[in-house]
């Protein structure tokens, strides 16, 4: 039986996750563009990108969380492999939202990939409008 690193199982989630997605942003160069686009941090490196996509490092807390929102999956997902299978957790998310917001948040997720990439473009275009993004 072949034990997967941590690393390795990352970045496999994170292919499945775009693909997922439906982005093709494979390309380390592509990947890094695009993750900098949303990310308000220091821009990352094609270099960095290509470690992500290959299992050679796991990126930092704060970049994985744009992650799983840009890509539409848990956090806890992306780092460890597993759902969220605690009430305690699922009821400490609900609480930072009304109960219209995780309503909004859970149809979300019952869109198609292709449906759920409109809707990110729509909200990012509205952010930019509002100078918040």
């Amino acid at each position: 039986m072949k034990v997967i690193s941590e690393k390795a199982a990352f970045s496999q989630r994170l292919v499945k996750a775009l693909k997922d997605a439906q982005i093709e942003s494979t390309s380390p160069t592509l990947f890094s563009r695009e993750f900098n686009r949303r990310y308000k941090g220091k821009p990352i490196s094609a270099h960095a990108a290509r470690k992500w996509l290959t299992g050679e490092s796991i990126p930092a807390q704060e970049k994985l969380q744009l992650l799983a929102v840009w890509l539409g999956v848990s956090t806890e997902w992306l780092r460890f492999g597993e759902k969220i299978t605690s009430g305690l957790q699922a009821s400490s998310d609900q609480a930072l939202y009304s109960a219209p917001e995780f309503e909004l948040f859970h149809q979300f997720n019952m869109l198609s990939n292709e449906h759920k990439l409109v809707a990110r473009e729509v909200i990012l275009t509205l952010m930019r409008i509002e100078g918040k993004a």
